[in-house]
Parts: structure tokens; C-alpha cells; sequence
């Protein structure tokens, strides 16, 4: 069936409503909802009339109950209603599998880990992996020295895998150890680190570049391992009104299982997808071409690859030196020529792509390979994307506009690295680090997603801090608090108004362009602006409703506002135990 654009929809349902003595009977009408479209044709709306997975009426409530009668009307009671909210760079299977591993968060010792960790071998199998995430050494009075023995003795049978709460250090046992082929004589590469005890012995706590001795010989998950960790992180984006996430850097396995939960109409929301760049695989992924709406639930038409690394260890690449560490620059891991030549070969087989850059060199790089293959591919609409773009050199901000590139960005990134931006950058350097409102005066669009499960995959929380510039407990709202909380530079001259009222708030999105940003320019930025991103009539009917109007509540009420529902293709695939207060019939 030929498509028929958003306009022409309006018009039809218009005439067959004013042709028909009776009403047309749909699927779905929500009436009496506080509804902000996203549509500049229509920005607010009472009612919503919904069949066959799209919107098919959008206006009053009068208007839209005397041309639709709903096999469901649900009465929303004043509730917000908006765009399905839309994650521009997660990562799906990690949060599935982080959600099955063991919360170390909050102990406060190496005991209270093993304990946790000797409660998860009753329901694990024998020889089966354990796996948990939250353990903070800065916490424990404990050297890490002493630590040797204690994750064996608590799971003698199983394989134990711990991610420190940073990410920047990993406790393995000595299953592990032996199993990656690392003992006393074993030598840590350059920029790792492996904890020995007074014997040289290792413990088990490996640090910086040394993990990849152990994730490099890790076993790849099971088939049923991807499956199972896809569909729980599915169903967890769907409790947070989350319907569509776009998944930033899958391979293979990923692909097929997508595929295969599409198949099985196992997927709550819908997948956009960005292949990696360093698996073997993709020149066939790029020969095969993009997959488009496969079951209307996934897309893969995205190649995702990595200029540098992290700003927290000191990866990311920069111009200058670290502020904090002379003779440190981080450094980039491709050439300005792979990427460009990479970037070519992806367009011309129909592939978008989005570098991850965090550094300014980095960022460089990314834009001085964009242009080179842009001015050699050819392409009409390329829609190029700089993932992350954390800390950006002055001079570049104007490039994304001039050249067309998207940057994609991390609001509660922000207000988590916050606390030692400064102290790495140095208070000049800081005022171009996630520099929202320089690049939006510029006239450009900007994608926010969360980077879960390194970040709380609620949106919520990334729109908060997006308008705020804060973290959940409101710090900073001042300079008292930098001097109190945060890592300065020492005896650097720094400006207080930086920190009044948040971090660098010249920087701060309004509400509106935060909500957009989470909605409709996602949307955009995946090819999908006629789909979704808006209420719309023609497009899918991909929903979240709140209990209050964002703009109607103190803006530190946003992250604790309740979830009442989300609608993915005219279904709920959630509805919080509050809503069932709602009259339907």
C-alpha cells in the first residue's frame, strides 16, 4: 500500500468523517489529555484518535469524538501527553545484561562484595558467570592489595566479573584469572594497571588499559543470553516512556536477535541501530544495504565507530594537555583518512554514520573527515553524526551547521562528569564542554540520549539536566557549592557566574528544545521525521504520557514526575499501576 503523506491523511479523514453519518470506529481515542504535539501546525491538543498503529486524529476533544468512536477511549484525566520519547544513544544489550548482573552500589567494603557475591552463586549455575557492577573502592579502608582470595572463596565454582562503579577498574577471581591466562609473571600494557599483593600475586583488581586482558578473552554471550538481555532492557525503557532507542554500536549476534525479537513480537519499543564500525563483519552489513522498519520495530541503517576514548581516564583526545595531568593528550584511534574513506564507502551503500568523539582533537578529526568525504560521496541528505562532542574546540562549533553534522549528545552525562570537568580542562577549556546552547544559537539541531547503562536510562532525569545544568540533588547552585563539591583547578582564576544556578548555565537548553531533543530531532536524525518525533495524524502512534505538563511544575519536579503510560504503535506497552484509575470503555 502506497503511503500516504501526514497532509493528505488529515484531508481524508476529514471528508470520509463529514461523509459518514456515523463516526469512524478506531482502535483508540485518548481524550481529555494535556497534549503538546510537537507539531508546529498544531502544538497543543485535547484528544488523540488512534487505528491500525498511526494517528488518525488529533485536535479537541469535540472535534475528535464526533469523527471517531474508540473500540478503547481512554479518559486521561488532564494528564501530559507528548511524543514518545526517543534515547539517541544507548545501549541496549549492556543494559540487559547489567540488569541481570549483582548491584554492588552502597557497599561499603571488600566483605560486603564477596557477601553479595556468595548470595548470587544460589541462583547461578555451577560454572556459570556472576556478574555485577557498582563497587567503589574509594569507599573502602581496605588496600586493594589485601583483597586476593576473597571473590574465591565466595563462589569457588563460578566465574566472578565486577565493574567498579566508574568503569575503570574490574575484581575478578582466580577462575577468571586462570581462564584469560594471567598470573604473577603476566605484565600490565602501557596505561594498566593489575593490583598484586605483597607477593606478587594479582588479585584480581585490574585497572585502565589492563581490563582488556580480561574482556578480550572473555566467552561471548549465548544466543539466548542476547535474547533474554534484549527483550528485559526493552521492557525497562517501556516503564520509562521510552519507545524508541537508537542502539549505538550492535554486531552480528545483536542484529540477528533484533531480528529475531521483531519476528517474534517480542520488542515493546523500536530499535534504531548503529552497526560497529570495528567488527569484521561490516563490509558485508554495507554490501547487504540498511534495513528499514524490518516488522515496523527495527531499523539498522547506522555505522558507529570510536575516535577516542572516555574524558574520565584521560582518554579522550585533546589539543592541549590535561590540565590536570602534563604531557597527557589522550590520544585517537583512526586516522582522519580511515574515517573519511569510511565514511565514504557507508554513504554510498546507503549507511549513515556517527563517530563517538569526546575530546576537541578528536572532534577535529571527525569534522575535517567529514568534509573530505562529503565533498567526494555525493550525497543529498548524509545526515552525518557526532556522537558525544563532549568538549569542542571554539572554532568547530560553527563546522556542524556549516556542514550539516548532527551532534548527538548526553545531557545527564554532564551533570555526572561535572564534578572534574574543570580540574582535566582548565576553566577556559570548560566553556566549550558539552556546549548545548553554543551549538543551538548556531541554528542546529541536538540529539540527547543517556549513554545507558553508564547513565540512568530515564529520560527524565536527561531532561532535567539538559534545563538545569544540575545533577539529581541540585548541585550546583552555586559557587559555594563548586568550591565545596566539585575538583577545581588550584589557584586558577575562575569566574563564580559559571556555577550560578548550575554548571556553566549559559549552556542550559530551554524546556522546549530539551523536549525536542528527545523527541522530534531524534526522529530527524534517523531518517524518520515523517514517522514519528510528533502527534501527528499519519504518523506512528508512539506515546508517552505523565502525570503533570513539564512546563507547568517546578522544573526539580521533572525527574519524579510519574510515568502513566506508553503507547508504542497504538498499543500500551506500559501503564503504571496509577493509570488503572483511568475510566476506559
Amino acid at each position: 500500500m502506497k503511503y500516504i503523506k501526514p497532509a493528505a491523511v488529515v484531508i481524508l479523514a476529514v471528508i470520509l468523517a463529514s461523509c459518514s453519518p456515523r463516526q469512524l470506529k478506531v482502535e483508540l481515542v485518548l481524550t481529555n489529555g494535556d497534549i503538546e504535539t510537537m507539531d508546529p501546525g498544531l502544538p497543543t491538543a485535547e484528544a488523540v484518535a488512534i487505528n491500525n498503529g498511526r494517528i488518525v486524529g488529533v485536535g479537541t476533544n469535540d472535534g475528535v469524538t464526533s469523527h471517531f468512536s474508540g473500540k478503547r477511549t481512554v479518559n486521561l484525566h488532564s494528564a501530559y501527553v507528548i511524543p514518545g520519547l526517543i534515547d539517541g544513544h544507548a545501549h541496549m544489550l549492556d543494559l540487559g545484561m547489567s540488569l541481570q548482573t549483582v548491584n554492588l552500589s552502597g557497599t561499603r567494603s571488600p566483605q560486603e562484595v564477596a557477601t553479595l557475591v556468595e548470595e548470587a552463586t544460589a541462583r547461578t549455575r555451577l560454572g556459570g558467570w556472576i556478574r555485577g557492577s557498582g563497587w567503589n573502592p574509594t569507599s573502602w579502608h581496605e588496600s586493594l592489595r589485601d583483597v586476593g582470595g576473597l571473590l574465591d572463596k565466595a563462589a569457588p565454582d563460578n566465574y566472578v566479573f565486577l565493574v567498579s562503579s566508574n568503569g575503570e577498574a574490574i575484581w575478578v577471581n582466580e577462575k577468571v584469572l586462570r581462564l584469560v591466562g594471567i598470573d604473577r609473571h603476566t605484565e600490565a600494557p602501557q596505561g594498566g594497571v593489575i593490583v598484586r599483593d605483597s607477593k606478587g600475586n594479582p588479585t584480581g583488581i585490574l585497572a585502565g588499559s589492563a581490563i582488556s586482558l580480561v574482556t578480550s578473552k572473555l566467552p561471548r554471550p549465548s544466543e539466548d543470553d542476547i535474547e533474554d538481555a534484549i527483550e528485559l532492557a526493552s521492557d525497562t525503557c517501556a516503564r520509562y516512556g521510552i519507545t524508541e532507542v537508537q542502539d549505538a554500536g550492535i554486531g552480528r549476534h545483536t542484529l540477528d536477535a533484533y531480528k529475531l525479537l521483531a519476528d517474534q513480537g517480542k520488542l515493546k519499543i523500536r530499535i534504531y541501530a548503529m552497526y560497529d564500525g570495528n567488527d569484521t563483519t561490516l563490509p558485508a552489513i554495507l554490501k547487504s544495504g540498511p534495513i528499514v522498519n524490518y516488522k515496523k520495530f527495527f531499523t539498522l541503517r547506522s555505522v558507529r565507530v570510536d575516535m577516542d576514548g572516555p574524558l574520565a581516564s584521560r582518554q579522550a583526545a585533546m589539543v592541549r594537555e590535561y590540565s590536570d595531568a602534563p604531557d597527557q593528550f589522550g590520544s585517537t584511534l583512526m586516522s582522519e583518512e580511515s574515517l573519511a574513506n569510511l565514511t565514504i564507502a557507508s554513504l554510498s551503500s546507503g549507511f549513515q554514520v556517527c563517530a563517538e568523539a569526546h575530546g576537541d582533537r578528536a572532534s577535529d578529526v571527525v569534522l575535517d573527515a567529514y568534509e573530505k568525504a562529503l565533498k567526494i560521496a555525493g550525497v543529498s541528505d548524509p545526515r552525518l553524526r557526532l556522537e558525544c562532542a563532549d568538549v569542542l574546540l571554539t572554532r568547530d562549533i560553527p563546522r556542524f551547521k556549516e556542514l550539516g553534522i548532527i551532534p548527538s549528545m548526553q545531557p545527564s552525562v554532564c551533570t555526572s562528569d561535572m564534578y572534574w570537568v574543570e580540574s582535566r580542562l582548565g576553566p577556559e577549556r570548560t566553556k566549550d564542554a558539552f556546549a548545548w546552547q553554543s551549538l543551538l544559537r548556531d541554528g542546529n539541531i541536538i540529539v540527547s540520549g543517556s549513554d545507558f547503562p553508564n547513565e540512568s536510562p530515564d529520560p527524565r532525569v536527561g531532561i532535567y539536566s539538559a534545563v538545569t545544568r544540575r545533577d539529581i540533588n541540585g548541585i550546583p547552585r552555586s559557587f559555594a557549592d563548586a568550591k565545596k563539591y566539585f575538583q577545581l583547578t588550584p589557584g586558577a582564576e575562575i569566574d563564580s557566574s559559571d556555577f550560578d544556578g548550575g554548571f556553566f548555565p549559559a549552556q542550559r537548553m530551554s524546556l522546549s528544545d530539551a523536549l525536542k531533543s528527545f523527541t522530534v530531532w531524534p526522529a530527524y536524525a534517523a531518517f524518520q521525521e515523517s514517522e514519528k518525533g510528533s502527534i501527528t495524524v499519519g504518523k506512528y502512534a508512539d506515546i508517552t504520557i505523565l502525570r503533570s505538563n513539564f512546563h507547568k511544575i517546578p522544573v526539580d519536579e521533572i525527574p519524579y514526575d510519574t510515568i502513566m503510560a506508553t503507547i508504542v504503535g497504538g498499543k500500551f506497552v506500559y501503564e503504571n499501576p496509577v493509570a488503572r484509575a483511568w475510566r476506559s470503555h
